[in-house]
C-alpha cells in the first residue's frame, strides 16, 4: 500500500502537473472507484472547474477546485495516478479518467479497486469523511518537536510498531516505514511506548523524520508487484535502500545479524534481532 512517501511524491507531481488545469470532461468506469456519492454527482461536480491547489493530509491527497469543493484520492493497496495524453491507449482497470481544456488527462488505475476518489465540501467534511478529520499529526506538514512526540508516545500503552502506524495519532505510516524506522532506532516493534528510555525516544523520533524524508528523496518505494508508480509510471527508488523490509533471512546491512520475520497484527514484520532491542 503507497504510504506517505510515495503520496508525497505523486503530491509534488500533481502540483507541477495539474495545478491550474481546468477539467472540460470526466469518464467513470466501474461501481466501486466512486462509492461515496453517484457517478453522476461526482462527475457534475468536478466538471468545468479549475484545480488551484494539491496537499496531502496522511495517505490521502486533497484537490482543492476553485468552486470551493475537494478532490480527495486515496490510493489504498494498488491504486495509481497517471498523467497521459489523451491518444495514449487506456491500460486495464482504468476507472477514472479527468480530460483537460488544455489537453492531456490524468488517469486513476486501480487492479484491486480498494482505491477511491469522491467530492466534498470543507463543510461537510464531517459527515461526509468523518476519518480524515480523524487523522494525527503529519511528520512531514506538521512536523512536532521531539518533547511533543514523547508527550504523545507517553500517554499510550501500545506496542511501538501499532503506535506509528495508528492513523489517529500520526498520519501516513504503514508497514513498511514503521519497520524501517523502528530498525533505525534499534528498537524491536513489540516494545511498549511506555519502556523507553528518554534517549530512544528521541532516536525514534529522528529516525521517523529521516526516514521519510529520505523515502520522499527517492521517489518512494516500489515493491515486486510494482502497484506503486508515479504520475510518470516511473517506479520509487527508496526499495534499495531498505534495511530490514522484505528481507527476512538476509544479512542485516548495520551489524550483519540475520533479519528476521514475524507476524505483528495481521502483518508481515521485518527486524534485525541483534540491532534492535
Amino acid at each position: 500500500m503507497p504510504e506517505l512517501p510515495e503520496v508525497e511524491t505523486v503530491r509534488r507531481q500533481l502540483e507541477r502537473e495539474v495545478v491550474g488545469r481546468k477539467v472540460k470532461e470526466v469518464e467513470v468506469s466501474g461501481t466501486r472507484t466512486v462509492r461515496r456519492q453517484t457517478k453522476r454527482q461526482f462527475i457534475s461536480r468536478l466538471t468545468d472547474t479549475k484545480l488551484t491547489a494539491v496537499r496531502r493530509q496522511g495517505k490521502y491527497l486533497a484537490l482543492t477546485l476553485d468552486s470551493g469543493d475537494l478532490l480527495y484520492v486515496h490510493l489504498r493497496m494498488s491504486g495509481q495516478l497517471r498523467r497521459q495524453a489523451a491518444k495514449e491507449p487506456k491500460v486495464k482497470h482504468t476507472h477514472v479518467v479527468i480530460t483537460f481544456t488544455q489537453g492531456g488527462q490524468l488517469r486513476f488505475i486501480d487492479p484491486r479497486t480498494f482505491g477511491e476518489l469522491f467530492i466534498t465540501n470543507p463543510d461537510t467534511i464531517a459527515e461526509d469523511a468523518p476519518e480524515i478529520l480523524a487523522l494525527g499529526f503529519d511528520p512531514l506538514e506538521e512536523p512536532i518537536s521531539w518533547r511533543d512526540f514523547a508527550r504523545l508516545l507517553r500517554t499510550r500503552d501500545m506496542k511501538l510498531k501499532a503506535f506509528l502506524m495508528d492513523q489517529s495519532i500520526i498520519a501516513g505510516i504503514g508497514n513498511i516505514y514503521s519497520d524501517e524506522i523502528l530498525h533505525e532506532a534499534g528498537l524491536l516493534y513489540d516494545r511498549s511506548t511506555q519502556s523507553l528510555t528518554t534517549m530512544e525516544v528521541r532516536r525514534l523520533y529522528r529516525s521517523m523524520v529521516e526516514i521519510l524524508h529520505d523515502a520522499v528523496k527517492h521517489g518512494g518505494s516500489t515493491l515486486d508487484d510494482e502497484q506503486f508508480v508515479d504520475l510518470a509510471g516511473k517506479p520509487g527508488d527508496y526499495t534499495q535502500f531498505h534495511q530490514v523490509y522484505n528481507r527476512d533471512k538476509q544479512p542485516c546491512r548495520r551489524c550483519r545479524g540475520t533479519v528476521e520475520k514475524a507476524r505483528f497484527s495481521q502483518r508481515s514484520t521485518y527486524y534485525c534481532p541483534s540491532c534492535q532491542m
